[in-house]
């Protein structure tokens, strides 16, 4: 099936160069292109649109106020955001995550990364790069008032224990890979844990996840790296 992508950026060439690559995989083809957000959410409904390349800087309304609306809007509940940066430590990355998008990626990644993104996202997963994840954190835990979160919220109360352990592990941008070898089990029962884990949260996709960990205090500065080693995503 053809993932169908729109494209939302205020910069002509820069849409130019993502419809030619986009368009150059045969199982994706873009359907429409937004100069600004109010156009980036009128096209995701009329286009029919599965993946939203976003970038954040646009006249009129962002890209995250843009990202908002989309998820807010019942008829776009199968559509997917994927925010292209300039820089994958972006200032307002945790923003467009907290706003609904799935992931983001740098402007300068490979042409091979960013078709992969597409598909990653489409799929409903959760596109978080290991280096822009430890950034993210970063920048998140130096804002006082988020660093000062008290416990976790009444909503996490919903999880057992092994899941929020999980849920932690998946903020700090581990693979299920990387949280299998260190809890001494496969990935699949990983992937089961954080399924139910988003079920039982109300969460889109890992995305979320991290966001509800941070915001709840579930993670927080003094142990932000401990459940992270090496470079799964």
């Amino acid at each position: 099936m053809t993932i169908r992508v729109l494209l939302a950026d205020d910069q002509v060439l820069v849409r130019a160069g993502l419809k030619v690559l986009v368009d150059s995989a045969s199982d994706l083809a873009v359907v429409g292109e937004a100069a600004n957000g109010w156009e980036a959410v009128r096209l995701a409904k009329e286009a029919r649109a599965d993946v939203v390349l976003m970038d954040i800087r646009m006249p009129e309304l962002d890209g995250l106020e843009a990202t908002a609306r989309i998820m807010a809007d019942e008829d776009l509940a199968g559509v997917r955001v994927l925010v292209l940066t300039t820089f994958e430590t972006d200032d307002y990355v945790f923003q467009a995550l907290r706003a609904g998008a799935s992931g983001f990626l740098g402007k300068g990644a490979e042409p091979d990364a960013l078709l992969d993104a597409i598909r990653v996202v489409a799929r409903g997963e959760a596109l978080l790069t290991p280096a822009a994840t430890k950034e993210l954190i970063a920048r998140y835990l130096s804002q006082p008032e988020r660093g000062t979160a008290a416990a976790a919220p009444p909503s996490l109360a919903v999880l057992t224990d092994r899941e929020r352990e999980i849920v932690a592990m998946v903020a700090t941008g581990a693979s299920n890979d990387v949280i299998g070898e260190q809890l001494a089990v496969s990935p699949l029962t990983v992937k089961t844990h954080v399924s139910r884990a988003l079920i039982k949260l109300g969460a889109r996709d890992r995305a979320q996840l991290v966001v509800l960990a941070y915001e709840s205090g579930l993670v927080r500065p003094n142990n932000a790296g401990a459940a992270h080693s090496g470079d799964g995503g």
